[in-house]
Order: C-alpha cells, then structure tokens, then sequence
C-alpha cells in the first residue's frame, strides 16, 4: 500500500487542524464540501474523505490498481471535462469526466491528470496533475479555485503544475514513454495535439478502466446504498400522494431527493402518465394524469455522484383496476424472479438474466390472454432488463452485459411491458405502460437492493392512499 502524505503537511506544525480547515476551506472541489467536517478530525491523509465516502486512500489504491495493469514504461493520460455552455456566458452544471473523476476525485474543469508505470513493483508509479491555477479576478466571478498545490497538498499528487504547462510538458512526456493509454476524445487541444503525434503507440484506456471500475468497492456501494435509500423515500412518498400534472411530480422528486440527502438528480426524470409511459425516455413531463391511468416515474438521485436508478408504476387514482393489477403483477413476478438471480452463486450474466426476462414474461403475458411469442414479443418489451450502474447511469460503457456476475457488480433490474393501443392485443391492457426497476449489488449467495424504500408490491402501493 503506498503511503499518503499527512493532511496538509506544511501546516500542521503552526497551527491546528482545524484552523487548517478554515485556511485551506477554498482548496475543496465542489464534490468534496460534504467531507469539510473530516478535515477537523482526523489527523492523516491516508484516511479523511476527499469526496463524500471516498478516502485518499481509496483513491491511490485505484491509481496503483492502474499502474498494475500497465506496462512498466507506460503513460496513461486522463482529460478531464470542461465546462459547456448553454447560451452567452449561461453554463449547464459541471460534470467531470467520470475516469478522471474515479482515479483522483478532482471536480474542476480543465484538468489533466497523468499516471506513469514507472518499475515493476505495486508503488513504482507517479502521479501528475496539470490544474487551473488560482486566479483572483477569476474567482471572484465564478467561485473559488482548487488551486496547483491542491494538487499534492489534498489531492495527493506527486506534482502538481498549471494546465498551461500541459503544452510545452505534454509532448515531451508521450515522446519518452514505451505505451501511451489515453481515450483520444479529449476536449483539451494541447492533449488532442500530444496524442496525435504518439498514435503509433496509443492505446484506448477506456478498456482497462471498465475492468476497475466495474466492481464496486464497498464505500462506492455505501454511497450507492444511500443514493438509493434517499430515492426509494422519494418516490414513495411521491405515491402517497394524489397528482394532477406531471410537472407536479418531477418538481416534487426533485426536491425530495435533496431533502433525503442527495446532491440532486442523477438524470432528468421520465414521469409518464397514460400511453406517455410506452415512450421509454419520455422526458417531457408536461402533460396531465387521467383517472384509470397509470404513473409510470423512471427516477434518482445521487450521492457523492454515485447514482441511483429506481422505476415505479402506480395508478393514478392510488388503486388498481382489474386489468390494472393483472399487468402489473405480471411484470412483477419476473422482476422478482430476476433480481433474485443478482448473486455470484447463480453463474449468471446480465445477457443470461435478459434471457430469463423474455421467458417469464412470455409466460406471464399469455396467462393473462396476449397472443405473444419470441417473434413479437419485442413489440411489448423492446429493451434490455439491466445496465450497470456507478458513477453513470449506464456505468462503464463497453463492458460486456455477458461477464457473469460477480459479488460487487451492482446492476439495474427493469422489465417492462408497454401495450400499445393496437388491436393485436386484449383491449383492457391497451395503452398500459409498466416498468419496475431497482438498483442491485451483487452479492456471493443473495442481492443487495439498493432502492428497496421504493415500495412495489399491489399491496403495500394501495395502503399509502388508503
């Protein structure tokens, strides 16, 4: 295990921990103001958060983690995000660029972080950043700077430079290195630039980061855990509730997942009601509920930027039809049964569990009068039942829905069956739209559900309005 520097080193012999804190307040990146109460009471690097659940040395063990799988002589180059523009000087919400923002938590645009296998052994690697210098009139229109010495005084760097060094030190470190793992979409030009004059020996980086990531350690599931938790809470007490619009309710979920502890929304929400619910992204949000119809609310927050994804399918009027409850359970039986294979034990796959999806719904879908086979069944169920999750919504693009399982793997589980108003199918379920989904942890013998405050069962919905 590499060892980190103490906390604010150049500090602590003049003044205490604390009154650190308050100098060195400014340094935290915005994903880390939730952990400024660590920094008053614990006395090393090694183990204060950097972000919200995430310590220093989780995060060096994940950059050893890449440094091991690189050959010695190798540069991994990581690009951060920039800050995008929707009109004028009106900026959208930054997000970093989720493997940068995984390796070294920095949450500040125009960053560019660096690891070179530097010999065979578990610690022979460095660690470079290149940041946004602090800049005072900058500051004072947009918020407070990280700052370069940031870099390695909190973010535990081995250097730490301005970005506008990146030019001139780029192309010489590349030119120097055996292999060069980078993922070649950078929006920074002088990485861009670099990168193209080494492709002979570049190699995509996106690859061996899915390998890493894909397992969750157990503080990213804890994080998980409570994005879910605050959600679930959300969403139920969204159902407790009667409705007229829904702009109503996304405005509710909204503000609800903060209340509960999220940071905000992982995703803009889909809150369908009617035949609204058979567009599967529908985001528009803007039209009226009718009686007889269901809610359909695809939504979750996040925590410390590790998300949650939960779908719920309600009645509008707070109980369940006939027809209602016969579609309804029909989907929740094979949620059921599929998030119940979420465990290592099974020996199962994303890909094997969609397979399971198609069957039981095929079967559930005929018990209740639909003349469907495996050759129409995509007009009722046209996407997968799950996607992994983490820091994205759709986690770690790329990696196969056909690895099987593994304790860590943590997934969504989301049947659905949306009836268009078509005369091939029973006229009771026409224009229905359903889905159920949670987020799940694999674990060795059982899953771990991460939305469970969510409630599902007929039951249990109907109680919340009786």
């Amino acid at each position: 295990m590499r060892r980190l520097r103490p906390l604010l080193r150049s500090f602590q012999s003049n003044s205490s921990l604390s009154a650190v804190s308050s100098t060195w307040r400014f340094y935290l990146s915005p994903r880390t103001q939730l952990g400024r109460r660590e920094l008053s009471t614990v006395q090393t690097g090694a183990f204060r958060f950097v972000t919200p659940g995430i310590s220093a040395q989780e995060y060096a063990d994940r950059r050893a983690a890449l440094a091991d799988a690189l050959p010695v002589g190798s540069v991994a180059v990581l690009s951060g995000a920039t800050l995008r523009y929707k009109s004028g000087a009106v900026f959208y919400p930054f997000r970093q660029e989720t493997n940068t923002f995984w390796l070294t938590g920095w949450n500040e645009p125009d960053a560019v972080a660096l690891i070179h296998k530097t010999g065979p052994r578990h610690d022979d690697h460095l660690f470079s950043l290149f940041v946004r210098p602090k800049d005072a009139f900058q500051e004072q229109w947009s918020g407070y700077r990280n700052g370069v010495d940031a870099g390695t005084e909190i973010f535990n760097a081995d250097s730490s430079q301005s970005v506008d060094a990146l030019e001139s030190s780029l192309p010489r470190i590349l030119e120097a290195a055996d292999h060069v793992f980078a993922d070649t979409d950078s929006s920074c030009a002088s990485v861009h630039l670099a990168l193209s004059k080494v492709s002979s020996k570049t190699k995509p980086l996106s690859p061996l980061m899915n390998d890493l990531r894909a397992i969750k350690s157990p503080a990213e599931i804890a994080n998980m855990r409570k994005a879910g938790r605050a959600s679930g809470r959300a969403i139920t007490d969204a159902m407790r509730k009667a409705w007229t619009g829904e702009r109503d309710v996304h405005a509710y979920l909204d503000y609800q997942f903060i209340v509960n502890g999220c940071e905000g929304t992982a995703y803009i929400p889909v809150i369908a009601g009617g035949d609204r619910a058979n567009c599967i992204h529908y985001t528009f949000n803007n039209d009226v509920f009718r009686d007889g119809e269901f809610i359909l609310v695809d939504a979750g927050g996040e925590y410390g930027s590790y998300i949650s994804d939960i779908s719920r399918t309600w009645p509008v009027s707070g109980r369940f039809t006939a027809a209602q409850r016969d579609l309804y359970e029909a989907v929740l039986r094979v949620q059921r049964s599929c998030v119940s294979l979420c465990r290592e034990s099974a020996g199962m796959s994303l890909e094997d569990i969609h397979g399971v999806t198609v069957s039981g719904l095929l079967e559930e879908l005929k018990a209740i009068g639909f003349d469907v086979s495996l050759q129409n069944v995509q007009q009722l169920f046209p996407h997968h039942v799950g996607h992994y999750i983490g820091l994205d919504v759709h986690d770690c693009p790329g990696y196969s829905r056909r690895e099987k399982l593994r304790k860590g793997h943590c997934v969504t589980i989301e049947p659905g069956v949306y009836v268009p108003d078509d005369e091939r199918w029973p006229s009771h379920f026409r224009g229905m739209g359903i889905r159920i989904e949670d987020s799940v942890c694999v674990d060795d013998d059982s899953p771990y559900v991460l939305s469970v405050e969510a409630v599902k069962e007929v039951d249990d919905i109907e109680a919340l309005r009786s």
